[in-house]
């Protein structure tokens, strides 16, 4: 974290040609609410972030441990000038960035954390009055994550359950639909939606499938403004995930580049009454150790679930990351034991399509030597640089693929097909009592194609400041691969195409919001 900030201050001071104070100070203007985290420092003219972050003792080299370092480092005998104490003057910089580990320590803060740390845990709503697990806020998993909530203070009003008594008389489903034709005297969620195999859509991922992306705006200082930083509470309070834009559950149209295309937004146009039935239970480094599906086998229309945690498996920031892969025994277990789960819990009818893992090495082959938007500026930080970086800090995303040990990427790579195949032999052989089940690779390949014959490289399919989650564009693109897969070999699972959509929007268009 520091060397990142102390980066980005060092460049808007070079881009504007200005003092690091001005800098600073330039920094805490474009940032929403003035966070003011910084005090006040003197660089040297030869110091990058890394001197400066081990000089604050925010960085440290741990007995018998290599010194990380993000940029290449000055000579052996500048450096121990540079880092002598006479070299840096700093006031309360290193004071507020060790402060945030200790918030959670005042008493009248205590208790807001605790329940922040129970949201994340549970992967539920934090503002959620009547308990039914759907909210009326959009961030700190609300309605970005799950479909919207349209009476938060009944429980038994929320997306995705069957129509009390049709609807006629208020929108218990909140798709928007509801009231009695004067006409005829039919309910309009009869009229419109008996028999029209409405269904929602359920992602159970990991951080691709919460969709984590890292604004590169944030930190390239030539196109950096006040602008860049607008959406910085959403993206905190939303765990740096986007889920309104993601492949499976994305509603609203990016503003993160690229477009959205979702199995979500495909399902609704296939049929009008499913307006809302979604949700997002992913989570960035996914453990299944608990669910918090809101489905009621009595009450709630089949969902479609997609299970696709297509890196965790293998991806850890480990030195000795082979020994701490999932192994095909343990993958067997873990995906047996979440299905049982699904099938205590999913409307019969329901289908769960089991998403292969990524094979990523498609990522060191197409980043590793081009710049990382904090090495554009200088050309002075490759993602081989990046990558090494956070190996070397032991929070790699994924030292496997994330290395230039070629046997190691290929060893991660095996491992993952490895996976990838107990998921094929599940699909194939287990069978449960209210979903049937499917398997289908990660379209990696054939997202990278169908971008090719667009005009568009290979590297911008991943996630540029992170450079290792799948971008906006891959995004929209898979679900299209996804869905003529699904539309051609299991078209049970989408469900039939509902002939009143038209009717339903001309009556309804101003009724359903998002």
């Amino acid at each position: 974290g520091c060397v990142l900030v102390v980066s980005v201050i060092e460049q808007l001071a070079q881009w504007h040609n200005s003092t690091v104070k001005a800098a600073m100070e330039r920094l805490c203007d474009y940032i929403p609410g003035k966070y003011q985290i910084m005090g006040h420092m003197y660089i040297d003219r030869e110091m990058n972030a890394d001197v400066v972050c081990h000089s604050l003792r925010l960085c440290k080299q741990d007995p018998g441990q290599p010194l990380c370092h993000l940029y290449s480092p000055p000579k052996l005998h500048r450096l121990c000038e540079l880092m002598h104490p006479s070299a840096f003057i700093f006031l309360p910089l290193q004071k507020s960035f060790m402060g945030f580990s200790s918030v959670c320590a005042f008493p009248l803060l205590a208790n807001l954390c605790e329940k922040i740390k129970y949201v994340l845990r549970n992967k539920l709503p934090f503002e959620d009055f009547d308990g039914d697990k759907f909210s009326t806020f959009p961030t700190l998993r609300g309605y970005h994550w799950r479909g919207r909530d349209c009476d938060d203070k009944n429980t038994t009003v929320y997306p995705g359950r069957r129509p009390d008594n049709w609807d006629a008389k208020g929108d218990s489903n909140c798709n928007g639909i509801w009231g009695v034709d004067p006409k005829d005297g039919i309910p309009y969620e009869e009229k419109f939606c008996k028999g029209a195999d409405s269904k929602g859509i359920v992602l159970l991922g990991d951080s691709a499938g919460a969709h984590f992306h890292i604004p590169p705006e944030w930190m390239t200082v030539t196109e950096m403004s006040a602008k860049s930083f607008a959406n910085l509470p959403m993206a905190f309070s939303d765990e740096l995930d986007w889920p309104q834009f993601s492949e499976i559950t994305g509603f609203l149209n990016s503003t993160i580049g690229g477009w959205t295309d979702s199995l979500y937004l495909r399902l609704r146009k296939r049929n009008r009454c499913n307006h809302r039935d979604l949700q997002n239970i992913s989570q960035n480094g996914i453990s299944y150790s608990s669910f918090s599906l809101a489905r009621n086998q009595l009450l709630d229309n089949p969902a479609i679930v997609i299970y696709a945690t297509i890196g965790n498996d293998v991806c850890n920031g480990e030195r000795d990351t082979l020994a701490h892969m999932t192994t095909p025994k343990e993958m067997l277990s873990n995906v047996v034991q979440a299905l049982r789960y699904l099938d205590s819990h999913l409307p019969n009818g329901s289908h769960v399509i089991l998403t292969g893992l990524v094979d990523g090495r498609f990522l060191w082959d197409n980043l590793h030597d081009r710049y990382h938007p904090l090495g554009q500026l200088n050309k002075d930080v490759t993602y081989s640089q990046l990558y090494s970086f956070l190996d070397c800090l032991q929070v790699s995303p994924c030292s496997g693929w994330l290395t230039p040990n070629e046997t190691l990427r290929n060893l991660t790579s095996e491992r993952a097909l490895q996976l990838s195949n107990v998921l094929k032999e599940i699909a194939g052989s287990e069978k449960f009592s209210n979903f049937d089940i499917f398997y289908m690779d990660f379209p990696l390949r054939q997202t990278a194609e169908e971008w090719r014959k667009m005009g568009g490289e290979p590297w911008q399919l991943i996630e540029p400041v992170d450079g290792f989650h799948p971008s906006q564009i891959a995004a929209a693109l898979g679900t299209g691969i996804t869905w003529q897969k699904a539309l051609h070999e299991w078209p049970q699972v989408l469900g039939k195409e509902n002939p009143f959509n038209d009717q339903i929007e001309a009556i309804f268009k101003d009724q359903g919001g998002y």
